[in-house]
Order: C-alpha cells, then structure tokens, then sequence
C-alpha cells in the first residue's frame, strides 16, 4: 500500500472526531496488493461525455475484469451526493466526477481527493504531459495533482460573417478593433446590436474573465490578494460595460445568462457576441439559429495584455480519499482520459484537455475549421480558470460581477471596483 498524503480539514461526524492531518488510500500506480474489489463504484454527471463512456464500458470491463456499478446524476443532485456522503467520509464512492472551479478548492482542502501525482507519472504511454496547462493548473492543489480534466471549455468570438462583408470589415483581432466594428455595425444596421454578451451579475463573470485576462489583470494577484480594483480590472470592467452599454441590445436588461444573449445573436439582433465554444451549435444549428450559414468564430481580440482567454475544466474525474479500491479506480481513470477515448468523445463534440487531439485533424473534423483555429489559438496560453478559485465561489461571483452591472448601466464602475475588492479581499481573508 502506498500512501496518498492529502490535507484534511478537522470533522465531526456522528460524534467522532477526525483529527486534522494525514489521510491515506492506495495508490493505483503501484497496484493494490490485497486485490481490491472487482466492483468499482463511480458516480458521473449527466453529460454527452458521460454518455459516450457508458457506450463504452463493456469495453474496460472485458479487458480488466472489473465491473463498473454507474451512479448518474444532475447536476443539482450530483452536489447533494457529494455534500452528504463525503462530509460523512464514506467509502462507497470510488471514481468521483467533479467541477475543479465551482468544488475542487473545497474538496481538496476537506481531504475528499486523494492525490495522484505519482500515478499521473506511472505510464509514460498514457502521458501526462499531454494535458493541456490550463486544465491541469485546476485540477492541482498544493503542487498535488487531485484530479484529471477531462472536458473543457475556451471562450471564443461569434460574429456574423454576412454583417462584416457588408460594412467592408475584418474581423477584429483586438479590442479597439472590436469596438470600432461594433460601432460601425449598429450604426449601418437599424435594430442589431454591435455587441451581446451576458449581464447577469454572477453570470457574466465567466465570460467577462477572458476581457480581464486580456487587458492583463486577473481576479487574485500572485499574493493571494484581491486583483479586482488593479488599473488593468478597473479598464477591463469599463470596456466590457461600455461595449453592451453603447452597442448592445436597446433596453438590454442586466440579468441575461447565456440563454437570453445567444437568443439575440441567433435571431440576428447582433453581429458580434463573446461566449463559451461549448455552445456553438446553438449559433450553426439551422433548428435554432436564423444565422446558421452566416456565423463566423475567432480567437478573443486582444487587449494590452493580449488575446488571453479562459481555457478551464468544467470537468473532472478524481478518486475518493476514502476509497479502498484506489488501484482499481485509477485504471478506470486511466481508461477513461486515454487518448483513444478523449479523442472519440471529443468527435462527439465535447472538448477535451488533450493537446494531441486538437493537433489531429480527426480531432477536429466535427467542428467548423474556424472554431477549430479559434480553440486551438484559446489554448496555447489560455487561463486556466473563468472564476476567482476560492471555497466561496457563487458568493464570490456575486461581489466581483457587481462591477459589471455598474459599468453596463453608465454608473462609476472604478468605484464599484473599489467596493467589491474590498468584499472579495474578506472572503480571501477568511479562506
């Protein structure tokens, strides 16, 4: 048995009390001595990527013995799952889904993830060294590897291509370009907005982190502090404001998730809209979108510190501290982030953290070649969050959004600035 050195934070649970320090589990890269059970026992999310390795289990099962006893939840009851049981420290959950920027900082300090950094070493073959930095800088607490990204998300830019060809121009490739076009756009085009993006206090945020990247800030600076009031957020806060302000929607409201700003894009009320590359098909969809054979995609543009946008997990596999079947768990996990299997479920259309993928062109034969470049160029220095990485992430959302609903409606959003960071400075204090 080779120990998993993983932090735990003190519990009580039914009376007992678990001493803050050390817990341990098997380490699958050595194999487990004592034979483990031949049942493995993973919980999964509903997703497409969940589907496709379901396709596939009789696979993994014939080849290894093992038979895989699936538990496949929402979202919603996937948490509660989690929240229960592994507060309660059981051992009847093996091969864990999780989402490394909503739970992972919560569950790698609680000692729910047993780290795998040897075994992420073991099999030079499967190579570690294939995932993309990004992703795997999520998946990682305390220089320990605590899971294995194994979906992902880039945000890119959809602009309608018939819009640009008719007012003579290129796609912007910085900000300043972006804005000019946005403006040329709604000035030609009675009724389209030049620019859509979400409003939404907490949900905005994901998708205005690629514009803070860009203009070379970041929601925490490298000391752990608040980042939100730098000069770089305070720009970043008012360009992205400004652009919905003067170029968005007429009477836009300021409480749109992706649904509602995708809707106005897709029914041709905008020319440009900065989004999640996962939604794609709802742009190129004729069922859905009036401006399916018109839509074009690009890398963010860039600002003063680039074209930075975010390249995140919003999924991850990771093993149960708590479980004895450790070894048996890790050759699932192993099975399951394989190139085979990561470039098959990516053909599906969901985006995988593999390098080696993108690079093939059966990689990306499903996706249009536009989105293809646009993702590819997202991932080469992309960040590897979308969010501040904290324990308390909707109430983090909801304080360092508030500068972005400032600046959307022309209120003093480097004030609004100074506010939050002084809220978000607490919870990092706390944390």
């Amino acid at each position: 048995m080779k120990r998993h050195s993983i932090v735990r934070v003190a519990a009580i649970v039914a009376a007992t009390f678990i001493a803050a320090g050390t817990l341990t589990a098997c380490s699958a890269g050595t194999g487990n001595d004592d034979g483990g059970s031949k049942t493995l026992r993973v919980t999964l999310a509903n997703h497409v990527w969940t589907d496709t390795i379901k396709a596939k289990l009789p696979e993994f099962e014939a080849a290894t013995g093992l038979k895989v006893e699936l538990s496949q939840y929402g979202e919603d009851q996937l948490s509660d799952q989690y929240n229960v049981k592994l507060n309660a420290g059981t051992d009847e959950i093996d091969v864990m889904m999780y989402r490394p920027l909503q739970e992972g900082k919560l569950f790698a300090k609680n000692g729910y993830l047993a780290d795998l950094s040897d075994d992420v070493e073991s099999n030079a073959e499967w190579d570690w060294s294939d995932f993309q930095p990004g992703p795997v800088g999520s998946t990682t607490y305390e220089d320990n590897v605590v899971g294995i990204p194994i979906i992902t998300e880039q945000e890119v830019l959809y602009y309608r291509k018939d819009l640009l060809a008719a007012a003579g121009l290129e796609v912007p490739t910085t900000m300043e370009a972006l804005e000019a076009a946005a403006k040329a756009v709604t000035e030609q085009n009675p009724g389209v907005a030049g620019f859509v993006a979400r409003t939404g206090k907490s949900a905005a945020v994901t998708q205005f982190s690629s514009f803070l990247y860009s203009f070379g800030g970041d929601f925490i600076d490298k000391n752990g502090d608040s980042a939100i009031a730098s000069p770089e957020a305070k720009e970043a806060y008012a360009f992205y404001g400004k652009l919905i302000r003067e170029y968005g929607p007429e009477n836009v409201s300021t409480d749109m998730s992706w649904p509602e700003a995708m809707a106005i894009f897709t029914q041709g009320q905008a020319a440009f809209y900065t989004e999640a590359d996962s939604l794609y098909k709802n742009a190129t969809d004729p069922e859905t979108s009036k401006v399916s054979d018109t839509v074009g995609f690009a890398p963010i543009p860039a600002g003063p510190g680039g074209s930075v946008a975010y390249n995140v997990p919003s999924w991850a596999l990771g093993i149960n501290a708590e479980s004895a079947n450790s070894a048996e768990a890790w050759k699932f996990i192993e099975w399951a982030t394989s190139q085979e299997l990561t470039l098959a479920v990516q053909q599906d259309g969901v985006p995988g953290a593999r390098q080696s993928v993108w690079e093939d062109p059966a990689g990306t034969s499903t996706y249009p070649a536009d989105l293809a470049a646009a993702i590819a160029a997202s991932t080469k220095n992309g960040v590897g969050h979308d969010r501040p990485l904290v324990i308390k992430v909707p109430e983090a959302r909801e304080i360092v959004g508030d500068p972005i609903v400032i600046a959307i409606t022309g209120g003093d959003s480097d004030a609004a600035a100074d506010a939050a960071s002084d809220a978000f400075q607490g919870i990092l204090d706390d944390e």
